[in-house]
C-alpha cells in the first residue's frame, strides 16, 4: 500500500497558568535552536535593557503586543515558525489567564501536541487542570507536562515527582493516554534544548528531543477519504474545452484514480477519473494535499459537497456537539446562526443547550439558557440543509465546525460534533 511520506511538520501549543514561564520557554526554544535572527535578538536585547533587566528577557521574543510587554503577560495567541534539521514546527503560545481560555482553544484546535507548563513552586493549579481538560476535549493526541522553574526549587527530584504524580492522576481521569513529563528551567535552559548539568537524577531526553521525535499524523491509508469540495474548476479554454474538476484539500484518507466515491449529501456515486496536483496529473493523493479531482460521471457537484469513501455518517439536519463559546456575546437557546463546516455554510438555530461543563471538576451543570464567553457546553442545533459530519473523536477536520453571527460574520462558537 502506498502511503504518505513520514510527517515532517509538528503543530504544537503551549499552555499553563499565569507566570508559569510559557513565553520564556518558547523564547528559549527559539534561541537555543538557532531560530532567532540577529536583528530580532538585537531588538529583544534593547527592549530588555529599556525595561531594566540585567539579562535578556526571552519572553519578549513571543509577547509581541504592547499590552503584553507592559504587563508581562501573554494575551493573544502568538504563532511562531521554526525548524531544526529533523523537523519543522508551528508553535502556538497561548495565554494563561482564565479569561483567555478561548484563545487556548484556538491555539490547540489544530495542534498534535500540547505542552502544559507548571511552576515547580506551585504545582498543579486550577488553570493547569483547565488547560489539560481543554486539550482532552480537543483530542490533542500528545500531552507534555513541563515542570518549569526547577532552578527555584534547588532542582529537587521529589518536587518534580510529586507534581508529575498529581498531574498524571488528573490526566488519567480525562482519558489522556499519552503523557510525557520533563523537569526544566526555561530561564536557565535546563532540559529545554540542552541537557541539564544540575539534574543527574534525570536521564531522559530534552524537550526538543521529544518534539523532534514524537510520532505525528496518522496513516492516511487507514482512514476513509473525506474531500470537501472548495471550488468547481471550469477553464473553458481552447486547451481544456471539456475540463471539469473539483478543487479542495483532502481532509483525510488516500484517494486514487479509479476509486468509487460517494457525493454527499446527495448520496450519488461516481468514479475518480483523474487527480491533478500542482498542475500535473497523478494517480494518488493523500491528506492533507490540495488537489483537483475529476469524476467520470456528470454529476451536480458544487462547493460544500463532500466526496467520501468508506463508512460515512448519514446527512442530517440535527447536530449534537460539545462547544466552546468564544465571543463576548452570549449564545442563547433559539439563536439563529450560520454553521460553517469545512467548505459548507448553512443556516442553523440553537435548538437546545443541554448543559454547561464545569471545566475544573468536569461536572455537568444544569440546562442553562445561555453560554457565556469561555463556557464549554453541550448543544443541539437544527440546520436548514443537511450536513455530513464525522464524530470529532474519529476525524478532527470533518467533525469540527464554527458558529458564525449572520449579522456581522463574527465567529461565535467552536463545535465538536458527536455522531451516534
Amino acid at each position: 500500500m502506498t502511503t504518505a511520506p513520514a510527517a515532517s511538520l509538528l503543530r504544537f501549543a503551549t499552555a499553563g497558568s499565569v507566570d508559569d514561564g510559557k513565553s520564556t520557554l518558547v523564547g528559549r526554544l527559539l534561541h537555543d535552536s538557532k531560530a532567532v535572527l540577529a536583528d530580532q535578538w538585537e531588538a529583544v536585547e534593547n527592549a530588555s535593557r529599556n525595561r531594566g533587566h540585567s539579562t535578556v528577557d526571552l519572553a519578549l521574543l513571543t509577547d509581541g503586543l504592547r499590552a503584553e510587554r507592559e504587563q508581562g503577560i501573554t494575551i493573544d495567541v502568538a504563532h511562531r515558525y521554526f525548524a531544526t534539521p529533523r523537523r519543522r514546527f508551528i508553535l502556538a503560545d497561548t495565554p494563561g489567564h482564565v479569561q483567555y481560555t478561548r484563545n487556548m482553544v484556538t491555539g490547540a484546535s489544530t495542534a498534535e501536541l500540547a505542552v502544559v507548563l507548571v511552576d515547580a513552586r506551585n504545582g498543579v493549579v486550577e488553570q493547569t487542570r483547565r488547560h489539560a481538560a481543554v486539550a482532552a476535549l480537543l483530542r490533542v493526541p500528545h500531552l507534555v507536562l513541563a515542570v518549569n522553574k526547577m532552578d527555584l526549587v534547588g532542582y529537587a527530584e521529589p518536587v518534580f515527582a510529586a507534581t508529575v504524580e498529581e498531574f498524571s492522576a488528573y490526566a488519567a481521569s480525562l482519558g489522556i493516554a499519552d503523557l510525557t513529563a520533563f523537569p526544566v528551567s526555561a530561564l536557565a535552559g535546563d532540559n529545554v534544548v540542552e541537557p541539564s548539568a544540575h539534574m543527574d537524577w534525570y536521564s531522559g531526553p530534552t524537550l526538543l528531543d521529544h518534539l523532534e521525535t514524537v510520532p505525528v499524523g496518522g496513516d492516511p491509508g487507514r482512514e476513509p477519504v473525506r474531500f470537501p469540495v472548495q471550488y468547481v474548476i471550469r477553464p473553458q479554454g481552447p486547451e481544456h474545452p471539456d475540463y471539469r474538476g473539483y478543487g479542495g484539500q483532502l481532509a483525510s484518507g488516500v484517494l486514487r484514480t479509479g476509486d468509487t466515491v460517494t457525493v454527499l449529501p446527495s448520496g450519488r456515486t461516481a468514479t475518480v477519473a483523474g487527480i491533478d496536483a500542482l498542475g500535473r496529473a497523478t494517480d494518488i493523493a493523500w491528506a492533507p494535499q490540495s488537489v483537483t479531482v475529476r469524476l467520470a460521471e456528470e454529476l451536480d457537484v458544487s462547493r460544500g459537497d463532500l466526496l467520501a469513501t468508506g463508512p460515512a455518517p448519514a446527512p442530517a439536519t440535527e447536530v449534537t456537539a460539545t462547544v466552546c463559546h468564544l465571543h463576548e456575546r452570549s449564545l442563547r437557546r433559539g439563536d439563529r446562526v450560520l454553521l460553517k463546516h469545512t467548505t459548507r455554510t448553512v443556516r442553523a438555530v440553537v435548538k437546545e443547550i443541554s448543559h454547561r461543563i464545569d471545566i475544573d471538576t468536569l461536572e455537568r451543570r444544569g440546562a442553562p439558557e445561555v453560554l457565556g464567553v469561555n463556557d464549554i457546553g453541550h448543544v443541539v442545533l437544527r440546520t436548514a440543509e443537511p450536513l455530513v459530519l464525522d464524530d470529532y473523536g474519529d476525524n478532527r477536520r470533518t467533525g469540527s465546525f464554527l458558529l458564525v453571527d449572520p449579522a456581522d460574520g463574527a465567529t461565535l462558537t467552536a463545535g465538536m460534533a458527536e455522531v451516534a
